[in-house]
């Protein structure tokens, strides 16, 4: 935070007063804010992209997962402190989980590359992190969010996948399978990402609710990708999330019957071993 010089009144020294960068009429100053997009051949996306992003973001990392379209130059061209780094694995979480370790912000957002969110919602997400959530959740169906981009057999498929989740974790989500996230670095030590496919973000919406952190969704709109095709199969996709659903819901069980068996705990029962 930089200071200037007041004048000072007739007899009286300088005053130091501090000097805030206004964000929006609702969010005076925040924390560093650091923007992560995995990208692969997404060249003709990315000006739609860096265009919604707010100015007042202090890193964009770009994780290129090889591309051959030119998506790294478009991206430097559109950003000029923009931060490259190439993707040594495969999947969506590797993307994300070789991101998140090269932000320095205290807030990290992830923004998919396909032009389908509006980086204008990301003073939402921050306003949610400084007023006392760990993580911001966006949602499509949260009472003002929407998208232009779902068949009926994926809105089903996540209705039902998002059912399942609340019902076995106690969580309250109104959307399980979108993208558009934002939390605070140190979130990540609490949830442990290890997930390289697109179910990564199923995986951290359930985790960090096993952590017991504090989350608040934010009302997003999903719209259609402009150019190239997804890479999502609803089929495919689906089962691979219901995949990590299961095998969290084993894990959680798992540490359950290990606490419950615990030396310490049966000790402090009473109980002899």
């Amino acid at each position: 935070m930089s200071s200037a010089l007041r004048p000072p009144s007739p007899g009286r020294e300088p005053l130091l007063v501090p000097h805030y960068r206004p964000i929006s009429s609702h969010l005076a100053i925040t924390p560093p804010v650091s923007v992560v997009i995995p990208a692969m051949n997404e060249a003709r996306n990315l000006p739609y992209v860096f265009e919604s992003l707010p100015d007042w973001i202090h890193e964009v990392v770009l994780v290129d997962g090889n591309s051959t379209d030119g998506t790294v130059e478009v991206a430097r061209s559109l950003w000029p402190r923009l931060k490259v780094v190439p993707q040594r694995g495969r999947g969506k979480g590797d993307a994300l989980i070789t991101g998140f370790g090269a932000c320095t912000g205290d807030i990290i957002v992830m923004v998919d590359a396909d032009g389908s969110a509006d980086g204008g919602e990301i003073v939402s997400y921050v306003s949610a992190l400084v007023s006392g959530a760990d993580f911001a959740k966006g949602s499509r169906f949260a009472n003002g969010g929407g998208t232009d981009d779902m068949t009926f057999v994926r809105k089903l498929g996540n209705w039902a996948l998002c059912t399942v989740v609340n019902r076995k974790f106690g969580a309250r989500y109104t959307d399980l399978c979108y993208g558009y996230n934002a939390f605070w670095r140190h979130c990540l030590d609490k949830i442990d990402l290890d997930c390289t496919g697109f179910e990564v973000e199923t995986l951290m919406n359930i985790r960090v609710v096993k952590a017991g952190l504090r989350v608040q969704e934010i009302p997003s709109h999903e719209y259609l990708r402009i150019h190239g095709a997804s890479n999502l199969r609803a089929v495919r996709d689906g089962l691979r999330v219901l995949g990590v659903i299961l095998r969290e819901r084993s894990n959680r069980r798992a540490l359950r019957r290990r606490v419950r068996h615990s030396p310490l705990l049966r000790a402090r029962r009473g109980e002899v071993s």
